[in-house]
């Protein structure tokens, strides 16, 4: 590919751009990842480590669920309550 100005460079020259970076990025993270678990399974903790492991990767399940699984309040439910606040407050205008 040549050296163009980035303005200037077509829309699927950027989609390739892109793609490749993002291909490199994950085969460097992939194969940091392989290296790191190949330390661990030499180690004569491992068994120790894995149980770690897979209760640290629950406790963070839990919490993304707990984080993004609630329904938010219902709008005119916090409406309503805030109305209420409003009325029992001493000076209450509304």
């Amino acid at each position: 590919m040549t050296a163009t100005p980035h303005g200037s460079r077509g829309l699927d020259e950027q989609a390739v751009l892109l793609m490749a970076g993002l291909a490199d990025l994950a085969v460097t993270t992939i194969s940091s990842a392989v290296g790191t678990v190949q330390q661990l399974l030499r180690r004569s903790d491992g068994p120790d480590i894995a149980r770690d492991a897979q209760q640290d990767l629950m406790a963070r399940g839990r919490i993304t669920l707990d984080r993004y699984a609630a329904a938010p309040p219902a709008h005119l439910e916090v409406l309503a309550q805030h109305v209420l606040a409003r009325q029992t407050a001493p000076g209450g205008d509304v």
